[in-house]
């Protein structure tokens, strides 16, 4: 099949064919998000410090696997990265289904679902990465920016959907639990986009005559953005492993509504604002959508009801949107084009690490000093990340 690959028309229509598997793993990653913190706190009996981490191992996974997905995508193409990564995605989902269906053996429970988190951190670092690096080689370099925002897109898109889908079949009254149901539901999303994926038609990948850079000397050139990035990171963090605790916390409903507009406002702003990358710079993008994100970290430091937390999350959101993208541009163009997956790999691990920490050191925070100072200590790192991205204004190019 390659109408897919031969698709005429405006670089959008060329993009969305691919980057729509990238949205069906981000929905199998937004479909237990509201679901697995309580599950494990609440449900097994666990302390907040392992509900963090049961969230925030997926992505340590990633973290892990981005190297590995970066060159697959350099060597050997970005099709097969995408179809591996899919592959483990769908894994994952079999292994949640079965975490719910034994929830009432808590330690094997607990097991099987961190492994179906491992799973799906490898999944996503494949299927995002490969499926950018795809649509680079259908639309062409110069359009890096707009591949970038459409993968965002779909990310937080798919989490915004996925949310409180998971939420609605994790309450129905199913055998086994609705873990179960929302385990199957992933499982079967993936396994659609692998079959799909299997058929449309690869790109090359960039020739190149000089042996390819070393992921170490790649991490050095991307880390002074990457340290932007991480540092914006820990506000999605935050709401990602520790805003369903707090709703639950404080007896609110709603976490799922939350992470839908902490998506949907993301989304928007990829939507409107995304081309004032090139018109602006990513840095001065930058330096806006990180002092919109501490204020709504802010605000749901000061909130005090559901309708503050939600305006809160959606600000976070709002203001996580474009660093990303913004500063992904700055990185990647800091290697050869015969490096370009290995530089958006060795990039995106900042954001695995500052996610995967993130759940289980502010779970200690919750524990030692409150919900409170959760969202406070995550305005300091988004802070900082304005004064780094100040920084980065006087770094040689």
């Amino acid at each position: 099949m390659t109408g897919p690959q031969a698709a005429s028309g405006s670089p959008t229509r060329r993009i969305l064919p691919v980057v729509l598997f990238n949205l069906l793993c981000y929905i199998d990653i937004g479909l237990p998000m509201a679901v697995i913190p309580v599950f494990v706190h609440q449900v097994l009996g666990y302390n907040t410090v392992l509900a963090g981490l049961a969230v925030s191992v997926q992505y340590l996974a990633t973290f892990a696997s981005r190297a590995g997905a970066g060159r697959q995508a350099d060597r050997r193409g970005a099709k097969p990265t995408v179809v591996v990564g899919l592959a483990v995605c769908t894994l994952s989902g079999a292994a949640l289904m079965l975490s719910g269906m034994l929830l009432h053996f808590a330690a094997l429970s607990v097991v099987l679902l961190i492994a179906s988190r491992i799973l799906l951190g490898i999944g996503e670092s494949w299927t995002a990465t490969g499926a950018i690096m795809w649509n680079i080689g259908r639309v062409g370099a110069a359009r890096t920016a707009q591949v970038i925002s459409w993968n965002g897109v779909t990310s937080y898109g798919g989490i915004a959907l996925g949310a409180p889908i998971g939420q609605i079949l994790s309450g129905l009254p199913l055998p086994y639990g609705g873990l179960t149901v929302v385990g199957l539901l992933s499982a079967g999303l993936t396994l659609f986009g692998f079959v799909l994926a299997r058929q449309y038609a690869p790109v090359p990948p960039v020739p190149s005559k000089a042996p390819p850079m070393p992921f170490h000397a790649v991490f050095r050139r991307v880390l002074p953005h990457g340290m932007v990035l991480a540092c914006g990171s820990v506000g999605f963090g935050t709401i990602s492993a520790c805003l369903a605790l707090f709703y639950a916390h404080n007896n609110w409903s709603g976490a799922a509504t939350a992470l839908t507009g902490f998506g949907l406002s993301f989304v928007m702003m990829r939507f409107l604002f995304a081309r004032q990358i090139d018109r602006r710079g990513g840095l001065v993008v930058t330096f806006v959508s990180l002092l919109v994100e501490t204020l709504g970290l802010c605000v749901l430091w000061q909130c005090s009801s559901v309708g503050g937390a939600a305006l809160g999350a959606a600000l976070t959101g709002a203001g996580f949107s474009l660093v990303f993208p913004a500063m992904g541009v700055l990185a990647v163009a800091r290697v050869g084009p015969e490096n370009r997956g290995a530089a958006l790999g060795a990039f995106s691990v900042f954001l695995d690490i500052a996610v995967g920490l993130s759940g289980p050191l502010l779970g200690l925070v919750i524990q030692t000093m409150g919900y409170g100072a959760l969202f406070l200590v995550s305005a300091l790192f988004t802070l900082a990340g304005v004064g780094v991205t100040i920084m980065l204004k006087f770094l040689p190019r």
